[in-house]
C-alpha cells in the first residue's frame, strides 16, 4: 500500500463553496441548462394537464354516460402525449450534452491545474488517489448535477402546480396531504449526516483501490523480484473488504430512508382516499374531483419521493465534490506574483518579449530548505557559481545533492534565503523564463508517448528533422535509433516503456541538447548506461557545457574529473571543495570516496578477466 495518506474528509462539514466551484462550469452551458430545467418545468405542466384530462373523461364520459366530444378529448390528449414527447426528447438531450461537456471542461480544467503544481504537492498526493478523483468522481458528479435538472426542474413545477390545484379543490384535503412534508423534512435531515458519513468513507476506499491497483502494475517487476504477490493481494483484500463494508453501510441506510419517506407518503395518501371517499358519498365533491384530487396528490408525492433518491445520491455526489474541488482549488507553493505574470507571462502563455537572457550566474545566499519541519536538509548554505562553470556534486545518499539542483531549478522554493541567477531572485522572474533555459537530464529519464523524433523535438518544439538527427548524433544516439525498425519515427512507447533504460537516457539527452540551455543540470544521468555509451556521451557532453552552467550528480566519479569544481556534499553542507587534482592532493573525504570506487572498479574487472 501506498505510503502516503489521502486527505482526510471525514469530519469536514458541507462546504456550500464545493457546489459553488462545480456549478461554475455550469455557466459556460447556459443554454443547455435552460432547456433541462425549461423542459422539467414544461412537462411539470403537462403533467396537471393529464390530470384535468383524467376529471374531464370521468365526470364528461364516464359518469354521465355519454359520448358527446370525445373526438375532441381523444385529439387533445394524442396532442398533449406527443407534446410531452418532443419535451422529453429535448430534455434528455440536453442532459446527455451537459455530461459529456461538463465532464471534459472539469478533466481539462484539473489537468491544467495539476501542471501548474509544484514537486511538492506530488510529494504528498498518491497518483492513485488523483486518477480517482479525476475519473470515477468527476463522472458521478457530472451525472447527477447534468440529469437532476430534469428532476427538478420537472418536481418544482409538480409540487407548485399541485398545492395551487389541491388547495382549489379541496382546503381540508389538501391539509392533510401538505401536513406530511415537515415530518419528511425532518426524516431527510436525521439520515443526511449517516449517509454523508458513509459515502465519504466510500469515496476514500475507492481511491485507496485505484491506488493499489496504480502500484501493482507500476511495481510488477519489484513485486515478482520481492515475491511480494500474496502480501500484495492481502493488503488489496483488506482495502476491497473496507469499501464492501462502508459501501454496504451506505446502501443500508439509504435503503431505509427511501422506504421510510415512501411510507409517510403512502399514509398521506391513505387519510385522502378515506376522507375523499367520504366526501363523494355525500355528495361534496364528484368522482372525477376525487381522481383529479389523488392525481395531483401523487404528483407532489411523486417528486418529493423523487427527491429522497436525489438527497441519498447527493450525498453520495458530495463526497466525490469535496475530492474534486481539492484538486481544483490547490494551490502551488510555487507562484509567480501578478505583477511577474503580467511582464513575463505564466506557464501557459509567455510574453517573451521581455525576457531577459540568462548569462547563468548563480549564487544560494544563506539558503535553508527542508521538506518536514525540524527535518532540515539545507542549512544557511552559501554558494556562488560563476557564468559558466562547471560544477559536480558528490556525496553519500541523502546529503542534498538533487535538493540543491531542483532549488536552481525552482522545482522547490527555499524556505529562508535566497537564489539568484545573474544577480536576481529568482522569484523576481517568472518560472517558465528560468526552465526554459534549462537542460535536464535525470537518472530515471522519461519519455512521452509518441515517437523518438517528437520527444528529441520536445526540447525545442520548432527544431528541424536535421537538427533533431544530429543532436541524436552528438550524443552518440544515432545508430541505434537507425537499427530500429521504423528509425526516428519508431514509438517511445508510454513513459518510453518500449526502449530499454539505456535508450531512454540517451533520447533524453538529445532533448536536452537540442533546447541549447544556459544552465545544464545532469542528476546522475550516465549511471543507467554501459561504459562505451557513456564514453561518447561524456565526449559530447564536454564539448556541450562549454561556456555554459552545469551541475552534475555524479555517481561514477571517473566523468567528473575535467568539473572546474567539486562539491563534497554531506547534511546539506559543503565539505571539501575543488578541481579533482587539488581534492586527491587534499586525501580528504573526496580521496576517499575516489580511491574506494576506483578499487572496488578493478575489482569488478579483475572478476571479468577470470
Amino acid at each position: 500500500m501506498s505510503a502516503i495518506m489521502e486527505k482526510d474528509f471525514q469530519n469536514q462539514k458541507i462546504n456550500p463553496q464545493t457546489w459553488k466551484t462545480i456549478f461554475k462550469f455550469a455557466k459556460k452551458r447556459k443554454k443547455a441548462y435552460f432547456f433541462v430545467i425549461g423542459g422539467g418545468l414544461t412537462a411539470g405542466i403537462a403533467d396537471l394537464a393529464m390530470s384535468f384530462m383524467s376529471m374531464w373523461a370521468i365526470d364528461g364520459f364516464m359518469m354521465p354516460g355519454t359520448t358527446k366530444n370525445l373526438p375532441l378529448f381523444i385529439t387533445a390528449v394524442v396532442l398533449l402525449q406527443i407534446f410531452l414527447c418532443i419535451v422529453t426528447l429535448v430534455m434528455c438531450r440536453a442532459s446527455g450534452y451537459l455530461e459529456a461537456n461538463l465532464s471534459s471542461d472539469v478533466r481539462r480544467e484539473a489537468f491544467l491545474k495539476l501542471q501548474t503544481m509544484s514537486f511538492s504537492y506530488y510529494d504528498k498526493t498518491s497518483v492513485g488517489y488523483l486518477l480517482s478523483r479525476l475519473t470515477n468522481d468527476i463522472t458521478r458528479i457530472m451525472e447527477m448535477i447534468s440529469w437532476m435538472g430534469i428532476d427538478l426542474g420537472w418536481g418544482v413545477m409538480a409540487i407548485f402546480a399541485s398545492l395551487v390545484a389541491m388547495f382549489a379543490v379541496n382546503f381540508k384535503l389538501a391539509l392533510i396531504t401538505v401536513a406530511s412534508v415537515p415530518i419528511l423534512a425532518i426524516i431527510s435531515v436525521l439520515f443526511q449526516k449517516k449517509i454523508l458519513r458513509y459515502q465519504r468513507e466510500t469515496r476514500k476506499f475507492n481511491s485507496m483501490i485505484t491506488s493499489s491497483f496504480n502500484e501493482g502494475i507500476m511495481g510488477a517487476q519489484t513485486s515478482k523480484t520481492l515475491v511480494r504477490e500474496e502480501l500484495n493481494n492481502q493488503d488489496f483484500f483488506t482495502v476491497t473488504g473496507n469499501m464492501r463494508k462502508a459501501s454496504m453501510r451506505a446502501a443500508i441506510i439509504s435503503a431505509v430512508y427511501l422506504p421510510v419517506a415512501s411510507l409517510i407518503i403512502s399514509v398521506a395518501v391513505g387519510f385522502v382516499l378515506i376522507k375523499g371517499g367520504h366526501d363523494v358519498m355525500r355528495s361534496l365533491i364528484t368522482v372525477g374531483e376525487l381522481n383529479f384530487f389523488i392525481n395531483i396528490g401523487n404528483m407532489m408525492f411523486e417528486p418529493i419521493r423523487n427527491f429522497a433518491g436525489i438527497f441519498a445520491e447527493f450525498q453520495s455526489s458530495q463526497a466525490a465534490a469535496e475530492r474534486v474541488v481539492d484538486v481544483l482549488t490547490s494551490v502551488s507553493d510555487i507562484q509567480d506574483t501578478p505583477e511577474i505574470i503580467e511582464k513575463y507571462g505564466d506557464s501557459f502563455k509567455a510574453i517573451t518579449e521581455n525576457w531577459e537572457p540568462i548569462v547563468g550566474e548563480v549564487e544560494f545566499r544563506n539558503v535553508s530548505f527542508w521538506y518536514k519541519e525540524n527535518e532540515p536538509v539545507l542549512k544557511d548554505f552559501n554558494l556562488k557559481v560563476k557564468a559558466g562553470e562547471n560544477i559536480a556534486l558528490v556525496g553519500a545518499t541523502g546529503g542534498g545533492k538533487s535538493t540543491i539542483v531542483n532549488l536552481i531549478c525552482r522545482f522547490y522554493e527555499p524556505c529562508l534565503g535566497e537564489i539568484l541567477i545573474d544577480n536576481k531572485d529568482i522569484k523576481e522572474r517568472s518560472q517558465l523564463w528560468l526552465q526554459s533555459s534549462l537542460g535536464y537530464v535525470l537518472q530515471t529519464p522519461h519519455l512521452f508517448s509518441g515517437t523518438i523524433r517528437e520527444n528529441i523535438r520536445y526540447g525545442r518544439l520548432e527544431a528541424t528533422d536535421e537538427e533533431i538527427e544530429n543532436a541524436a548524433k552528438m550524443v552518440g544516439a544515432h545508430e541505434f535509433i537507425l537499427k530500429l525498425e521504423n528509425g526516428y519515427d519508431t514509438e517511445a512507447g508510454e513513459g518510453g516503456s518500449l526502449m530499454s533504460t539505456g535508450q531512454k537516457q540517451l533520447i533524453s539527452f538529445a532533448r536536452a541538447i537540442i533546447a541549447d540551455p544556459k544552465i545544464f543540470v545532469l542528476d546522475e544521468a550516465t549511471s543507467s548506461i554501459d561504459t562505451e555509451s557513456e564514453v561518447k556521451i561524456q565526449a559530447a557532453v564536454d564539448t556541450l557545457l562549454q561556456n555554459r552552467t552545469s551541475f552534475i550528480i555524479a555517481h561514477r566519479l571517473s566523468t567528473i574529473r575535467n568539473a572546474d569544481r567539486i562539491l563534497v556534499i554531506d547534511d546539506g553542507e559543503v565539505l571539501e571543495q575543488g578541481s579533482h587534482v587539488q581534492l586527491m592532493r587534499k586525501r580528504g573525504h573526496y580521496y576517499e570516496l575516489y580511491m574506494n570506487q576506483f578499487r572496488s572498479e578493478q575489482y569488478d574487472k579483475s572478476l571479468q578477466s577470470l
